[in-house]
């Protein structure tokens, strides 16, 4: 949850399961837009002796839809090389990696960079810009010795590529805050579980990925390579001012397997997708799952009904008793959420905001580029009255369970329906957790510097002794 381990058969092939995507016009920046997708969900820091790396044998790619077909226009693909430079030593690290060249890490990975431009037979003819070749990725966090100053070793990893173009692939502190224990005991939400079917105590909230890292794709793009027109609108309500994005791994058709290595062979399929937060975790029901995953944001009004009639908001009135009468008793199809997660919101809904990308059901963030970084963000985005944040595109600190929670509960439904009155505990919904701002980067990549194997101790918390800076 947002995507960590979300379908049956993607949790069983980490390193192609995206966790999170998010996409934002760049706060220090504000003439480019930053795409991120996290991968290889739940990481522990102490996992030697073989830490955690992208595949050598997944591509990967975020997708931008400017003509809201639900296909890509516009696509950024990741391919990774790993190498092996003492083959004699089962180390990770054979001394103090202290640069991202240092000959002391034993197993370095690069990775090609490019972007397609066009659809269907435009992609396959061509179209293709190689952004970057070779470039580095940094190592894991290991701990103060194997990986001293981390913070300084990962920014050698930041690319500054033609174009105005920056780049960065590498562990990260993964952003996400939920609380993923309460939440899969079926839907505790501790701050309100004195209310629950089984009742205990009001508590707060514990975030379950607190110190744990991810593999994350950066990348951030002058806003002019993502529109229709290759311009910067300004004007809000123009079609041209939103865009579509949202992230897929894909893997060769074929493998055989030998005693010695893996050959693949054959076309790519795809494997995993995401596009806004929870779709195939909470909407999509188990045994689709997986053929969602496999399948492309064009073809997602045949998942439509999940979001018309989600299951969680039958669930939220049984599980939490005469608390949402209202949410019971509303009979009809949730256009609102039709709208949030589908289409985008046309504009006239909601006052001098729009992010409506045309009829096609797809499953995409949708960002409106021509609405600037907020000055004081609002971790609840446009539920909050900050517009600049989900589901206007996501940022890393946006609190989407919580958002998601009161859309689901009918906090959003008078918007298109104004004779429904939500329940009272529709806009308090949340799992108790907040993001650690304190631990993100004010600057490009912004998701902070991953805890080190050394500083977690076997319970997931820090240890007393502190990473040397």
């Amino acid at each position: 949850m947002s995507s960590h381990r979300e379908a049956p058969e993607i949790s069983k092939d980490p390193v192609a399961d995206s966790t999170d995507l998010y996409a934002f016009v760049s706060p220090d920046r504000p003439d480019t837009v930053t795409l991120i997708a996290n991968y290889l969900p739940q990481q522990d820091p102490a996992a030697g002796p073989n830490f955690f790396e992208f595949g050598d044998d997944v591509v990967y790619r975020i997708n931008i839809d400017n003509n809201g077909d639900g296909r890509p226009d516009v696509i950024y693909e990741w391919r990774f090389t790993t190498s092996i430079r003492n083959p004699d030593t089962f180390l990770y690290s054979v001394g103090p990696i202290d640069s991202i060249d240092s000959p002391n890490w034993n197993r370095p990975q690069t990775y090609t960079l490019t972007r397609t431009v066009g659809s269907g037979r435009a992609r396959e003819n061509g179209g293709t810009q190689v952004l970057g070749r070779d470039l580095p990725v940094p190592p894991c966090n290991v701990g103060p010795r194997s990986t001293p100053r981390y913070a300084e070793l990962a920014k050698q990893a930041v690319a500054s590529l033609p174009g105005g173009v920056k780049a960065f692939a590498g562990q990260r502190l993964d952003p996400f805050f939920v609380d993923l224990g309460a939440i899969f005991d079926l839907g505790t939400l501790r701050p309100f579980q004195n209310l629950h079917l089984i009742p205990s105590a009001a508590a707060a909230g514990r975030n379950s990925l607190k110190n744990l890292s991810v593999h994350t794709l950066a990348i951030q793009v002058p806003i002019t390579d993502l529109t229709k027109d290759g311009r910067a609108p300004s004007d809000v309500a123009s079609e041209k001012a939103v865009i579509g994005v949202w992230t897929s791994a894909h893997r060769q058709k074929g493998t055989v397997r030998s005693a010695r290595e893996n050959a693949n062979a054959g076309p790519l399929v795809q494997v995993s997708r995401l596009g806004n937060p929870l779709f195939n975790e909470v909407i999509v029901p188990m045994s689709r799952k997986d053929e969602w995953n496999k399948s492309t944001p064009d073809g997602d009004s045949a998942y439509a009904r999940y979001v018309a009639r989600p299951e969680l908001a039958g669930l939220l009135p049984v599980l939490y008793p005469g608390v949402f009468p209202r949410l019971a008793d509303y009979g009809g199809d949730r256009a609102d959420l039709l709208a949030i997660l589908l289409t985008g919101i046309p504009t006239g809904v909601v006052p001098g905001f729009q992010n409506f990308t045309g009829t096609t059901q797809a499953d995409m963030l949708r960002l409106n580029v021509a609405i600037p970084p907020a000055a004081d963000p609002n971790i609840l985005g446009l539920v909050g009255g900050d517009a600049a944040g989900f589901p206007n595109g996501r940022r890393v600190f946006d609190d989407v369970v919580a958002i998601e929670l009161k859309a689901v509960a009918g906090a959003t439904l008078p918007l298109v329906d104004p004779s429904f009155t939500p329940d009272d505990a529709a806009s308090l919904l949340a799992d108790g957790t907040e993001p650690a701002r304190k631990r993100l980067l004010k600057t490009f990549p912004y998701v902070g510097t991953p805890t080190g194997g050394y500083e977690v101790a076997p319970n997931g918390r820090r240890s007393g002794r502190r990473a040397v800076a």
